[in-house]
């Protein structure tokens, strides 16, 4: 997996600073979670091919996380894109991109599918054989979504000596990496397990932003590999947190640390504030392992 940060900062872009969007790859396969303003031209500048996204993750209605989408929409039509493109989000996503494409008479040259989520609980919304998607609904004032990518287990990996050492034909490669057992000529059952290692551990990421600090998600992340959680605001600004249902660092790290999640990845920072780097020093007296988001920046894991 690799995440790219295209934008981590609340409300408003400023020149140095843009609204939330982030590209996440899952094995050559990329999806676009969130689209604020000025995504387009963050994916230019991070030089992420826009015929590659198929898929896009929009978590709820308030501007900062979906404001560039219609401009990404038609860019796609300019660039005369043939391939389908899926886009995921809250109820009513679907009104106000096809009032604006039927208003500027600018209708796409491609399939444009929305998949309109209203559910209170957690629910699959996009699987794949590589990937498997769900919700994970959070507490903000408006109905709001993050979502769960989870790898699917791969192929097992072929011993070539094993194999070889059987004399066993190429041809049932692709059964044994698929975990089968294969039977030799002379009847010999040879057990899968000592013909392949086993394959990559499947890893998985969570997106929660926009939210207010709320333990019913820890089921849903327990035990994740990296969780991008919301972090508002510092402590000493509690009061707005509560005020506005969004978190701090101190409880965007409580939520890791409930959760059994491995790595933390903190975004969606005030502007109120001089340095990011107060986010982490705050989130590290609750857990260890943080990791600041910055537009720009990348994460392999």
């Amino acid at each position: 997996m690799k995440l790219t940060i295209l934008g981590c900062y609340a409300a408003t872009p400023r020149t140095f600073t843009n609204t939330t969007s982030q590209i996440l790859e899952i094995k050559n396969r990329l999806f676009l979670i969130d689209c604020g303003e000025g995504t387009q031209v963050q994916l230019r500048k991070n030089k992420i091919r826009f015929s590659k996204i198929n898929d896009i993750f929009i978590s709820h209605l308030h501007g900062d996380h979906f404001f560039g989408l219609i401009g990404l929409v038609s860019t796609f039509t300019l660039l005369n894109r043939t391939t389908d493109l899926h886009i995921y989000g809250p109820k009513g996503i679907k009104e106000i991109i096809k009032l604006q494409l039927r208003l500027s008479n600018s209708w796409t040259n491609y399939g444009l599918f929305f998949h309109e989520l209203e559910s209170q609980e957690s629910e699959i919304i996009f699987e794949d054989e590589k990937v498997l998607v769900k919700t994970i609904p959070l507490k903000h004032r408006i109905y709001t979504n993050g979502f769960l990518f989870q790898e699917k287990i791969g192929e097992r990996k072929l011993n070539l000596d094993a194999v070889q050492n059987y004399e066993i034909d190429t041809c049932y490669y692709q059964k044994i990496k698929n975990g089968k057992d294969i039977i030799l000529e002379d009847g010999r059952v040879i057990e899968n397990e000592k013909l392949t290692f086993d394959p990559v551990p499947a890893k998985n990421y969570a997106f929660c932003s926009d939210t207010a600090y709320d333990e019913s998600i820890i089921p849903i992340i327990e035990n994740t590999d990296v969780l991008y959680h919301e972090s508002t605001f510092l402590q000493s600004e509690e009061n707005l947190a509560k005020k506005t249902l969004h978190s701090t660092a101190k409880e965007a790290a409580m939520i890791a640390l409930k959760s059994k999640a491995k790595q933390l990845i903190l975004g969606h920072y005030s502007t109120r504030y001089e340095s990011i780097e107060l986010f982490k020093e705050e989130a590290e007296t609750i857990f260890p392992e943080v990791l600041l988001a910055d537009d720009g920046k990348n994460f392999e894991f």
